[in-house]
């Protein structure tokens, strides 16, 4: 009888129909409304005993997929584009299609990753040279216009080797000395991306290796911030050092990625509150990746930095759009956490990217019980609120 009722219920008032796109790298097709709008609808009257089973349907999704995990993983693509497989087996491939893949890698792998570890080996080799010198220059306007010039050419060597095709747009919004610069992250390469139209003062924690000795010759003919590991863990001394760049307009604007880690490029995960306490203008800027020539996301759960390299170098080419943003500050009775959530959702827009309230240090971390906590508070003043209980 109850099920007859909804039926009757959900005839009488029909709802528009939407041209719905399944999720390029989901499973399940979800209902995208809100929870607390869905359950304020099912408690229009009183508690129903098919009520429940919305929230097994809602736990089931989660089961099956939740919304987090899969930003960590390539992101499912619509059509094969002859580099590796996508996430789903295929069950056959033609004879033709075989036949094109094969010479497609002999072209990858003979021809095009060659050519581009050639480029890219020169490309840091000026830089690691071209910044030494640099650096061995007084402090002067003419070391800085070097600086700036070693930066840009050598970034733009580097683009070169990954067959890159950027599109900027916007560019009366580019940010400016004294000010910070916001983007999400999707890979390591975001930086030369971005360093490839305008030089950035990078922050980051220090490294060895090959990246460490870039880090060191890079740092001596530009003002970069890089931490050590000590001091990356002491939020207040990062903070102090940030703002004492900022309040000097005539340095280099600071690149930040505030999501912490790398996300697959279908979404924006939540901002880290420190780099919008220091003050200053912020500039939004959104990366946006097209997948059919290359995957740009590096899963470093899965890959080392070599073999995700190796990835790149092999693929058909890197494109994507890049939208430099208008100027945001904080507003008066803002607190750093409502401005970072503004700000993000700005990014997520211009980039076509889902917004999601969630912390990409899961991508290594289980949830912890407080945030459980928080959500079961949640549902059951949702509950309470809607006469349930």
């Amino acid at each position: 009888q109850w099920a007859t009722i909804r039926i009757e219920k959900g005839v009488k008032k029909p709802q528009p129909q939407m041209l719905k796109t399944p999720a390029a790298n989901g499973i399940i097709e979800r209902d995208e409304t809100p929870m607390e709008k869905e359950i304020a609808r099912l408690h229009q009257v009183d508690f129903e005993f098919s009520d429940i089973f919305y929230f097994c349907r809602k736990g089931f999704e989660a089961i099956v997929e939740d919304e987090v995990t899969q930003r960590f993983s390539s992101e499912e693509l619509v059509s094969w584009n002859l580099l590796t497989r996508t996430n789903v087996n295929f069950h056959y491939i033609s004879l033709r299609l075989t036949v094109v893949w094969v010479i497609g890698v002999i072209v990858r792998y003979c021809l095009l990753l060659p050519l581009r570890f050639t480029l890219a080996a020169i490309g840091i080799t000026s830089m690691i040279v071209g910044t030494t010198l640099v650096g061995q220059l007084p402090n002067s306007s003419v070391k800085n216009y070097l600086s700036e010039v070693v930066h840009l050419t050598c970034s733009r060597i580097l683009v070169r080797a990954l067959s890159g095709t950027i599109h900027y747009h916007n560019k009366e919004n580019k940010p400016q000395k004294g000010g910070i610069c916001v983007a999400n992250h999707t890979s390591p390469i975001d930086a030369i991306i971005l360093t490839n139209d305008g030089c950035y003062a990078m922050v980051g924690q220090v490294h060895g290796g090959l990246m460490g000795v870039i880090q060191r010759a890079t740092v001596k003919a530009c003002p970069h911030v890089w931490f050590e590991r000590s001091e990356m863990k002491d939020r207040h001394l990062v903070t102090k050092r940030l703002r004492e760049h900022v309040a000097d307009k005539s340095k280099l604007p600071i690149l930040i990625f505030p999501e912490g880690t790398c996300i697959n490029n279908t979404s924006v995960m939540m901002f880290k509150k420190g780099s919008f306490e220091i003050g200053g203008t912020i500039y939004p800027v959104a990366i946006k990746y097209d997948p059919q020539f290359g995957d740009a996301f590096w899963n470093s759960s899965k890959y080392n930095i070599v073999s995700y390299l190796l990835r790149i170098m092999t693929s058909w080419a890197i494109v994507c759009n890049v939208w430099y943003m208008p100027p945001m500050v904080r507003k008066e009775g803002e607190d750093a956490v409502q401005f970072a959530n503004r700000v993000k959702s700005a990014i997520a827009r211009q980039g076509g990217l889902t917004e999601l309230p969630w912390d990409g240090g899961l991508k290594r971390a289980k949830v912890k019980d407080t945030f459980k906590e928080e959500q079961q508070k949640n549902y059951s003043k949702m509950l309470v609120r809607n006469g349930s209980i």
